[in-house]
């Protein structure tokens, strides 16, 4: 595992904080649009 190529690791450390900030996003969308 200490063999990971040093993209991956700023990469996930952007990529999962986005996904959760998009999907906490959508869901509030969605629920005042409700």
């Amino acid at each position: 595992m200490a063999d990971f190529p040093s993209i991956f690791v700023p990469l996930t450390g952007l990529v999962l904080p986005a996904c959760g900030m998009a999907f906490l996003f959508l869901y509030l969308q969605e629920n005042k649009i409700v």
